[in-house]
């Protein structure tokens, strides 16, 4: 797959996109008008850090959308489920800061850090995560993360105790304090923000978060 856009693009880094918060939102599959809504109440609330999966073109729209409305809060906005290089062509061309995916693809992964996005890959297993991090990639998104459990995220802080890891798929306001208590990072919320009361809720993690000590 060969990159796409300008390899010269300033990338920003994982560490300085979830710099402010523990949390991102996941904007998926709502009109432009509700994408836009929500996506200004997180900046509000303080939670920077937003991705719109690119499903679709029309999905590529709304992301268009949100990336202009974050540039003028200095909000950089991530393209979701970026499994193509149609996908990615869409991310680039929406100018999307970073992309995020379900799962781990060694081609989307270089040509999207290529065309100067950072790429944040799925994992489930110990072998996904040394394969992703021999690519270059730095975070991980853990996904589906409910079904993985939190006893998932603690086992993985033994093996790979320096691997930055998005917990993902299933989170809401009720779970996201537990898992990031294990061992994530951060935690990103999807389709519980259909719920208004998660977005205020989710807000109140933005205190720094307390991570239990790795067993000895």
């Amino acid at each position: 797959m060969a990159p796409v856009g300008p390899a010269s693009r300033q990338a920003l880094t994982f560490d300085e996109l979830f710099a402010g918060a523990p949390v991102m939102a996941i904007l998926r599959g709502m009109p432009v008008e509700r994408t836009l809504e929500l996506a200004v109440r997180a900046w509000d609330l303080g939670i920077d850090c937003i991705e719109v999966p690119v499903q679709s073109e029309e999905a590529a729209r709304v992301l268009a959308a949100v990336v202009a409305a974050g540039a003028e809060r200095g909000r950089a906005v991530g393209a979701g489920t970026v499994t193509s290089a149609e996908r990615l062509a869409w991310a680039v061309g929406a100018g999307a800061a970073f992309t995020v995916a379900p799962g781990l693809d060694e081609a989307v992964a270089r040509a999207s850090v290529a065309a100067g996005l950072p790429h944040l890959p799925g994992v489930a297993t110990p072998t996904e995560v040394q394969a992703a991090r021999a690519l270059g990639l730095t975070w991980l998104k853990a996904f589906p993360a409910s079904v993985l459990g939190v006893d998932w995220f603690r086992a993985m802080r033994g093996p790979f105790p320096e691997v930055p890891l998005v917990a993902t798929g299933g989170i809401d306001a009720g779970n996201a304090a537990a898992y990031l208590a294990a061992g994530a990072r951060v935690v990103a919320v999807g389709s519980a923000l259909e719920d208004p009361a998660q977005l205020p809720r989710l807000a109140e993690l933005l205190a720094p978060a307390t991570v239990e000590k790795p067993d000895e």
